[in-house]
């Protein structure tokens, strides 16, 4: 019988799974669908050789935070490619908002609102590690570094937390004067599903922002499946193992298992516990909210989408819709209840640094739309006029498409309630207390059950820090193991190196 089980091999799951092998436990995983990955899958879903990231598809906090750091990707074998443009964001009349990598390069093509982009962003950058440790810590302790050890730069999060409440409030068009770095800025904070100017959001525009500046917004080669992979072959190495096509129905298998690790939604956590779980806590699950979701279009493309801008064609992600109001108008649209006309995209271009994505001179798109929770609407007609809006002749590449609308993606993901990528609306409230108001968001009632899911801080993103933080919980609470894990980490590339 194992030490420890995971239930779901999405990457934070994963990446518990690997910090509990490194520490000499037996682990197994179990996962309901036939391929690891959860939310970080690829596969042909148009045509043979077209290979899409099924959700997630670029990686800035991959590259950036501690746990990925510390496991070091490049070190087992995944390649991660850096577009010259993190993200673009088209307006009309053949102009675009462009964020380099190369700050400077962003400041310059800003024009009277450079200067104020730097002075956004410019002191982040600066102290860009401080900053991704400030936004993926558990929200209840100060930031552990890569030593292990607690590190809070004070100047840092007072600057960071500043920002975000002036990005949160009628002020925040106050240091510009042009159009191009307000629907940036609003752009990415969309990422977060909510209206761009609740708090939630203006943080994670920062957070995104700011890693635009540092490593850029990852795409790996060959597909986000790069990542899962290298994770799980990690895992096997140190002697865990993986079970595919099985879906767990009730945490009763696991009776006999000293620690169990779930990365699923609070919902799923109520189906598998069944009446295991104590009213107040059930209550409490129960209570939590699930937000937006996506409506997601693969494209398989004969050739380039022709971006009419200049500079679009560089960059690896785009947030194809028009300037800040109309972001702002389509996204309370969707918290309505509403399918807004003219939807807000999050389209990914991986051709544009890795051309083994599909056959010589063809294209991948990958697009997804924000649409409401449970929507059965197929957006693809919406989605396609929107990026010809900004790419005529777009319509003419098309070869064929694959479409996931938000009713049918829990099918893909179980996780994905009602087709929220998210797993959980993020409230003001539910960023720092997910899944329900506790100390310690990761323990449940159940003895020796733990939650590993992005229900959990610091929230949703390919960073396995969810994961992380649960088993260091697990290891310390279970096994009476102290050795913080990115010890493990930095234990096991030191005897690679050897």
């Amino acid at each position: 019988m194992a030490d420890a089980v995971v239930v779901g091999s999405g990457p934070n799951g994963l990446a518990a799974a690997v910090i509990l092998a490194r520490a000499g436990l037996d682990v197994e995983v179990y996962e309901a669908a036939d391929h690891i990955g959860g939310g970080s899958r690829t596969a042909d879903v148009t045509l043979p050789g077209f290979h899409h990231d099924l959700c997630a598809g670029a990686h800035p906090m991959a590259a950036a935070s501690p746990f990925f750091r510390a496991f070091d990707l490049e070190a087992h074998g995944v390649e991660l490619l850096a577009p010259q443009v993190s993200y673009a964001h088209p307006l009309d009349g053949g102009r675009a908002g462009l964020a380099w990598r190369d700050l400077d390069n962003t400041v310059e093509g800003l024009g009277r609102d450079g200067r104020s982009w730097r002075q956004l962003f410019g002191p982040l950058v600066r102290r860009w590690e401080d900053t991704v440790e400030l936004a993926m810590s558990d929200f209840r302790h100060v930031p552990t570094g890569l030593n292990g050890r607690p590190h809070l730069d004070p100047v840092n999060a007072v600057r960071f937390g500043l920002r975000a409440l002036e990005q949160s409030t009628p002020v925040w068009n106050m240091r510009f004067r042009e159009d191009f770095a307000p629907a940036m800025l609003t752009g990415i904070a969309t990422h977060a599903i909510v209206p761009p100017r609740a708090i939630p959001a203006a943080g994670a525009a920062l957070l995104l922002g700011t890693l635009a500046h540092v490593r850029g917004w990852i795409i790996p080669k060959g597909g986000s499946q790069a990542i899962v992979d290298a994770l799980a072959a990690d895992l096997k190495e140190h002697g865990g193992r993986i079970f595919t096509g099985h879906r767990v129905d009730s945490i009763d298998e696991f009776d006999n298992v000293r620690t169990v690790l779930l990365d699923i939604a609070p919902a799923e956590f109520q189906r598998i516990a069944a009446d295991r779980l104590p009213a107040r806590y059930d209550r409490a699950l129960g209570r939590f909210r699930y937000g937006g979701a996506a409506c997601k279009v693969d494209f398989a493309l004969s050739g380039p989408v022709p971006w009419r801008a200049l500079g679009c064609d560089r960059a690896g992600t785009l947030h194809v819709i028009g300037d800040r109001a109309e972001t702002v108008a389509a996204e309370k649209a969707v918290a309505a209840g509403q399918h807004p006309d003219r939807p807000y995209i999050i389209a990914v271009q991986p051709g544009v640094v890795d051309p083994s994505r599909a056959p010589a001179g063809k294209h991948t798109l990958y697009t997804y739309c924000h649409v409401p929770n449970g929507s059965t609407r197929d957006m693809t007609e919406a989605i396609t006029a929107q990026i010809e809006r900004f790419a005529p002749g777009f319509r003419d590449l098309i070869l064929a498409r694959n479409v996931r609308t938000a009713a049918t993606l829990p099918a893909y993901n179980a996780n994905y309630i009602g087709g929220d990528i998210s797993a959980g609306a993020m409230t003001f409230r539910q960023t720092f207390l997910r899944p329900a108001a506790q100390w310690n968001p990761y323990r449940t009632p159940l003895p020796g059950v733990y939650l590993c899911s992005a229900a959990t801080p610091p929230g949703p993103g390919v960073h396995g820090m969810n994961g992380y933080y649960a088993a260091r919980h697990a290891l310390r609470r279970e096994f009476a193991v102290r050795t913080d894990p990115f010890d493990l980490l930095a234990r096991d590339q030191t005897e690679r190196a050897r």
